[in-house]
């Protein structure tokens, strides 16, 4: 999932918390520096125009590209491949510890493991970036692939159940979060007029991996057990610590900003420098819009039961109906119809104009959330493979209008970060949704209630993000009460958004 998220990355200069408090202390040209890595500006190759000043850099639009688009497809098709198919991990789990006559509360502690684990890749989304702007894109993919490796290696050498939060749970989740980050930042580098079919080709190539990974854990977990499908998940992740040494930046830093930024701090006293390098890693600007609260709150709210589905529906398809040979079917329809979503809404999302794409949004989760509390009321193996299908659908769609709206939101120098902190909003309840449900599973001895739980986070948030249109046309119309001049209205006084898409200015190579 999350494949736009890419290209608002990408389109927005990558630029991060760093990036942007960095250009704030610089002159408005700064402002145009590259992402990521070149967020300072220029290197000393760049192209000069004729009064000197330095030419806007233009990607290649291929070449060594394609090699860094299949990277970013395997990277992401393996982490959220593994994550997303942990519904046969959660089975193969119980069985290993074979405690479940003992302990009642086994499901509610299984479930810890994989909610740990995905809830990490978003709680840690705000320090990756920093650690994209530091080190760079190769150096952080890496690491985190490393550490990702690291965890799921550790994981098949224990039965400890407590020790696999720490091994699986928060190791290969800082991993994937660390190794996943990157790729949403480096195809900047090297495409903008090309970087949609690159985004496409990320997005279905990482499905290749994804989609059929379900039946490939449960035909190997019988063959050779749990241990052993740790170690061979973990190869995925040795491979990926390779491939990410392709992410390699075009335009390095320039020598002549970051002296100029040490001379500046080196004025100040101790206390100015804290403030100052505070304020350029921790930049909070976004929270002050009143309609990126409002849709942040509402995001965080309806993820709540989002992991349910993926953890729980392989092992209730065995309990209710005795289906235990054509179980892994159910994850790869939630696979294949999520990556289907995400070409598609990408293409619909761009034909409804401004802030009226949330709505795309509000009848995903809605949807979402009235399919999970359909599931306890399937009669058949065939029903539920049906809602399957349109689950996947719904999270493909509501994953992909993440980033457009939030360029309309805040604007493209902003949205990186925006997004940023909204994965990082996300991490507590998208953790806490699976435990919450295995609780409900061990109180009441069935999944039913945990399903219905799972339903009600994505209507209420989709009620809250359909406020969001709402609260941005008042503040435009008290706007235009308050100035009295609609050209204002579009170039000086933009509510939301320092440049939205569309406009003008927006042209502007950043």
């Amino acid at each position: 999932m999350w494949d736009r998220l890419r290209g608002s990355r990408a389109a927005g200069g990558g630029r991060s918390a760093a990036a942007m408090a960095q250009s704030d202390e610089k002159a408005p040209a700064a402002e145009e520096g590259g992402e990521g890595e070149q967020a300072a500006g220029p290197g000393p190759g760049a192209e000069r125009g004729p009064s000197g000043a330095a030419a806007p850099f233009q990607p290649p639009e291929g070449g060594f590209g394609w090699v860094v688009v299949f990277a970013a497809a395997w990277c992401n098709g393996s982490i959220f491949g593994i994550h997303n198919s942990f519904g046969i991990l959660y089975m193969m789990l119980q069985s290993d510890l074979g405690e479940g006559e003992k302990d009642p509360a086994l499901e509610f502690k299984t479930a810890w493991v994989g909610s740990l684990a995905m809830g990490m890749i978003f709680f840690c989304s705000p320090i990756v970036s920093i650690f994209t702007d530091r080190i760079g894109c190769r150096t952080t993919a890496a690491s985190g692939a490393a550490i990702a490796f690291i965890g799921l290696l550790s994981s098949s050498f224990t039965k400890s159940l407590e020790v696999r939060y720490f091994t699986y749970g928060i190791l290969f989740g800082c991993g994937s979060s660390f190794a996943f980050q990157p790729s949403l930042v480096i195809l900047g580098h090297y495409f903008k007029r090309r970087l949609g079919l690159a985004n496409g080709i990320v997005a279905g190539g990482s499905c290749l991996i994804s989609v059929p990974l379900p039946f490939f854990l449960k035909m190997v977990g019988k063959a050779i057990g749990l241990a052993h499908t740790f170690q061979v998940l973990s190869a995925l992740m040795l491979i990926q610590i390779f491939l990410a040494l392709t992410y390699r930046p075009i335009l390095p830093p320039s020598c002549d900003s970051q002296h100029d930024r040490q001379d500046k701090l080196g004025s100040r006293s101790v206390r100015q420098q804290c403030w100052a390098q505070t304020r350029k890693y921790f930049n909070l600007r976004v929270f002050r819009r009143k309609t990126y609260r409002i849709w942040a709150f509402g995001i965080a709210t309806a993820v709540l039961g989002y992991l349910v589905p993926y953890m729980n529906l392989v092992k209730y398809v065995e309990k209710r109906f005795q289906e235990t040979k054509k179980d892994w079917i159910l994850l790869v329809c939630l696979g294949a119809m999520s990556g289907l979503g995400r070409l598609v809404s990408g293409r619909i999302g761009d034909c409804i104009p401004g802030l009226k794409k949330i709505y795309l949004q509000v009848a995903s989760f809605v949807l979402l959330g009235v399919l999970c509390m359909m599931i306890p009321q399937c009669r058949g193996f065939e029903g539920v493979i049906v809602i399957c299908l349109f689950l996947g659908l719904c999270d493909g769609f509501f994953t992909t209008i993440m980033a457009p709206i939030a360029f309309e939101l805040v604007g493209p120098m902003q949205a990186s970060q925006a997004i940023g902190y909204l994965m990082g909003l996300m991490a507590v309840p998208m953790t806490a949704g699976t435990p919450i449900a295995g609780y409900l599973n061990d109180y009441f001895g069935n999944y039913d209630a945990a399903f219905y739980f799972a339903g009600v986070p994505p209507i209420i948030g989709g009620l809250v993000l359909s406020v969001v249109p709402l609260v941005h046309q008042k503040m435009l119309k008290k706007q235009r009460l308050d100035s009295g001049k609609d050209k204002m209205l579009v170039s000086e006084a933009v509510v939301n958004g320092e440049l939205l898409p569309g406009c003008p200015a927006s042209e502007a190579p950043m």
